[in-house]
């Protein structure tokens, strides 16, 4: 399977007013970026630790009835700030209200502030992990026993590059796989992804790889990215501003690539 290059955007809720994300939202759309998300936080992850924040999955009905065609989600929901049934039903609902444009993106947590301040248990990377492969069984699960079902099969993105459980688990389950860093890096982590996809007995064709940029400006490195296998190139924006004037030179290149 072969991948059009995409570009998305993620809109990290953090130090904004949610009118300036919403406004991005609908900006990046108009644009034409093929993606829009955001993250499943509580708390700003950088600057003032006590700035403005606001929650992933309600935000994500709110883009889903401002937007008409960009795909949208969470990079990436933490799967133990909800029981694993609940966050299948919120998603097939913001998939309803999108027509069929969500992506779920899903990750095993460990952002340590998020638990503590919510009251959720941490314990221990290795035990949100046991937790997250269960979970993921338990939400494909109960996305294939609701009433309606979702509008399309809802594309599962996991994000991660622990190599011996993350990868794994994207190798099973996930039709895009989010990592970070540069090309070389990128390089090595997709030949361990196609690695567990086979031992998963999937063609590794099938998972669509994503990769964060947060230099923006820096238009000089998506050739590089391409050449290392990601596709779908996710631009961070960060409040409170959400410029998105460095977005258009990712558009340009995407449709110089794309033909």
């Amino acid at each position: 399977m072969s991948y059009p290059i995409r570009i998305g955007v993620q809109l990290r809720p953090q130090h904004g007013e949610y009118r300036d994300i919403r406004a991005a939202a609908v900006r990046a759309e108009e644009m034409g970026v093929d993606v829009v998300l955001n993250w499943d936080h509580f708390f700003p992850l950088y600057g003032d630790p006590g700035g403005n924040h606001f929650e992933c999955w309600t935000m994500l009905a709110s883009f889903a009835e401002v937007t008409e065609r960009v795909e949208i989600g969470p990079l990436v929901s933490c799967y133990s700030y909800r029981n694993a049934h609940l966050l299948a039903d919120m998603a097939r609902t913001v998939d309803h209200i999108s027509e069929g444009r969500l992506i779920l993106g899903l990750g095993a947590g460990w952002y340590e502030k998020d638990y503590a301040e919510y009251e959720y248990p941490f314990g221990t990377a290795g035990a949100r992990l046991r937790d997250f492969e269960s979970g993921l069984y338990r939400i494909t699960k109960r996305l294939g026993r609701l009433i309606p079902p979702p509008v399309r099969d809802i594309p599962i993105l996991i994000g991660g590059m622990g190599e011996k459980q993350t990868m794994r688990l994207a190798g099973r389950y996930a039709d895009i796989w989010h990592g970070f860093g540069g090309a070389e890096t990128l390089a090595r982590k997709n030949r361990i992804l196609d690695e567990w996809c086979r031992d998963a007995g999937r063609d590794p064709a099938e998972v669509e790889r994503s990769i964060e940029v947060i230099e923006v400006e820096e238009i000089d490195r998506a050739d590089g990215l391409l050449a290392a296998g990601a596709t779908l190139m996710t631009l961070v924006i960060d409040g409170p501003r959400y410029d998105l004037s460095a977005v258009r030179d990712w558009l340009d290149w995407r449709d110089t690539r794309n033909g």
